[in-house]
């Protein structure tokens, strides 16, 4: 994967650098700069890629340079602070989690795409959405060896189901490479990364803040109970937009697939992972409401960006890049 292109003067600063030999000098943030704005969100995201597929060209040891890992807490606390400050908060899990089973199922970017949506508004979506599913489950992966019993070994076997069940071509992120296949889209990873607006880089950033950090493993937890709740019925949204497409099976495959494999996740995650971890450390109850509260958000955030591009005739994609 190449660097991908700057969207302001840190990101630069930072693409600029990384060819570099690690421990050369590092950018510093401005202190104006938006915690939720694309400059900040791709240079946090160019940080943690380190940790996962890394560049082309860029030395592996800027994974753990000392002046880059400063940047990235620098920019992981103004992230933090931005997201504490537009949600709620609170420790009550069980009213959090009953919000979200009891939200409407048939709303949002997806039922757009069922009701009145264009097959290029769908592509746009998969677009959109490539970044996220490309490493769905990758973050979630760094909590395993911060829990202990049963919660450990229930988000594992949901993990197992993520990542084919020991079958490489059902691998939840090659099922969305077909996807991509199938729409006539390019499948390569975080290909569309610089097509992609802020929004959804926070929803991505958010993961990768998340697993990175034993403190916010509960939240990390939240996320992931946020997640399997609610996909499920967006799911059997999409694949009912895409039967209104005549859609290429893999794409109908890969939302076929979340809808019965999430439905028991939900419940897995909920009674086993969740009820474990909070009976072992009821302190983390308000990390693991912030972790939903924050999915929240953010998924709203990049339905209402998408929908506004939409709604007005224009695409969701940066104009940049289109």
């Amino acid at each position: 994967m190449h660097l991908p292109v700057p969207r302001g003067p840190l990101s630069a600063d930072l693409v600029a650098l990384l060819p570099a030999e690690p421990g050369s000098p590092v950018p510093q943030a401005p202190p104006e700069i938006d915690p939720l704005g694309d400059d900040l969100q791709l240079a946090l995201h160019t940080c943690y890629e380190l940790h996962y597929q890394g560049f082309r060209d860029v030395d592996p040891d800027w994974e753990w340079d000392s002046g880059l890992l400063g940047l990235r807490r620098d920019l992981e606390r103004r992230f933090s602070d931005a997201l504490r400050a537009d949600v709620s908060g609170g420790h009550d899990v069980d009213a959090e989690l009953d919000r979200l089973l009891t939200a409407p199922a048939a709303g949002g970017t997806p039922a757009w795409l069922r009701d009145q949506g264009t097959w290029e508004q769908v592509r746009e979506y998969f677009v959109q959405r490539s970044i996220y599913h490309h490493k769905e489950a990758d973050p979630v992966a760094w909590v395993i060896p911060r829990l202990r019993g049963r919660a450990k070994a229930a988000l594992v076997a949901v993990e197992f189901d993520e990542f084919g069940g020991g079958h490489g071509d059902r691998i939840h992120a090659r099922l969305y490479a077909d996807l991509l296949r199938g729409a006539g889209l390019a499948d390569g990873y975080l290909h569309y990364l610089d097509a992609v607006p802020a929004p959804m880089l926070t929803l991505v950033d958010m993961m990768s803040l998340f697993g990175l950090h034993r403190s916010l493993r509960g939240a990390l937890v939240g996320h992931f109970a946020a997640v399997e709740i609610s996909s499920s019925p967006a799911s059997t949204v999409m694949v009912e937009a895409l039967q209104r497409f005549s859609a290429h099976p893999d794409c109908v495959r890969f939302y076929a697939e979340h809808v019965t494999a999430d439905a028991v996740h939900e419940q897995v995650v909920r009674r086993d992972v969740l009820a474990d971890l909070l009976a072992r450390e009821p302190e983390l109850a308000e990390s693991v409401v912030f972790g939903i509260q924050a999915t929240d958000l953010l998924e709203t955030r990049c339905t209402e960006a998408t929908l506004s591009c939409w709604r007005a005739g224009d695409s969701s994609l940066r104009s940049e890049v289109r």
